[in-house]
């Protein structure tokens, strides 16, 4: 998601077509994220993740903006969810 400052509804529905596709067709057990410029992240993408869980995908979010960390405490999604701060090279 590097480079967006807010996923929009448009974006969040290709995304989530697209997640689920390849955690379908390559049996993935793991699912890592690059927030890295992302500021937030809406609802419906934080329901797609959460329900991963429920699929036993572990997730792995790197770079979350300090906005993203307060939503995911709040709800809670931050105890399944592994956060990273990390520099990635592009």
């Amino acid at each position: 998601f590097g480079g967006r400052d807010i996923l929009d509804t448009f974006s969040v529905k290709d995304i989530r077509d697209e997640l689920l596709e390849l955690v379908k067709d390559h049996h993935c057990e793991t699912l890592a994220i690059d927030l890295t410029g992302v500021k937030l992240i809406p609802s419906g993408m934080l329901g797609l993740l959460a329900s991963m869980r429920d699929l036993n995908i572990e997730i792995h979010l790197y770079n979350p903006s300090d906005d993203i960390r307060e939503v995911l405490e709040i709800t809670k999604l931050n105890q399944f969810m592994h956060l990273h701060d990390v520099e990635i090279p592009y």
